[in-house]
């Protein structure tokens, strides 16, 4: 149930699955294209780094701990070049394209004096996203991002929501709504700090990446241009 008591100052966006429609990822291909950035890596390279990005992501649903790219090498035993990570962002990058509906969402959203913001579990560096968004013509639209890479939590940990208001410049959480794919990192996560939700349930989320609880949602949209409908009602109804 929404809580009207508290005046509605930004919108914080998911990425992946969010901002972003869905793909399933290809994870063997994913690996053999950052094994490409290994160091004296062998035919095994690749397998160990799925491995590694499993663990990796697994501490991040389990014990929301972050991680980088460079983390995921460490725990495969692997040495990388940074500058060798080319094939890697090429096979990510059908992949990053913004959906459609955010150019004017976030337009409309700006006219009504609404903050905007991005939380995100990423191991990628903050330039990464900022160049996808500036791609597409949305960044400037940013009031705030928090990319897990750069804090040591990732969602649903209740620091990293605090970190997103604070980055939009939001005195508290419960003067948010957070919009996001997964009913666990996002919907749940967001609630516990007081966060109203909506959920946007087009993401086919993988087995291994589904966290303990599932969240209800104070609202759930088939599209994300229909976010805005959603928070002028909340906002009428405080």
């Amino acid at each position: 149930m929404v809580d009207p008591g508290e005046p509605i100052e930004a919108v914080i966006f998911d990425w992946g699955g969010t901002l972003t429609p869905w793909h399933t990822v290809d994870f063997v291909e994913e690996s053999l294209a950052l094994a490409a950035a290994a160091l004296e890596s062998d035919a095994s390279a690749a397998e160990t780094l799925r491995l590694a990005a499993d663990t990796v992501w697994g501490r991040s649903r389990d014990h929301h701990v972050s991680a980088t790219i460079a983390d995921i090498f460490a725990e495969a035993g692997l040495v990388h070049d940074e500058g060798m990570l080319t094939s890697y962002r090429e096979f990510w990058e059908p992949h990053t394209l913004t959906d459609p509906d955010v150019l004017p969402l976030f337009s409309r959203l700006k006219v009504d004096g609404l903050k905007i913001g991005v939380l995100s579990n990423t191991v990628w560096p903050r330039d990464w996203h900022e160049d996808y968004f500036r791609r597409d013509g949305v960044l400037d639209m940013l009031d705030g991002a928090v990319y897990t890479s750069e804090v040591p939590w990732t969602k649903p940990a209740p620091e990293a929501f605090q970190a997103a208001a604070d980055a939009v410049g939001v005195s508290g959480p419960g003067r948010c709504v957070f919009v996001g794919d997964r009913l666990f990192d996002d919907i749940w996560g967001a609630g516990q700090v007081g966060m109203r939700t909506i959920l946007v349930p087009h993401s086919d989320i993988p087995r291994a990446q589904v966290g303990h609880t599932e969240g209800e949602p104070d609202a759930v949209v088939e599209r994300l241009a229909h976010v805005y409908d959603v928070v002028a009602s909340w906002r009428s109804a405080g």
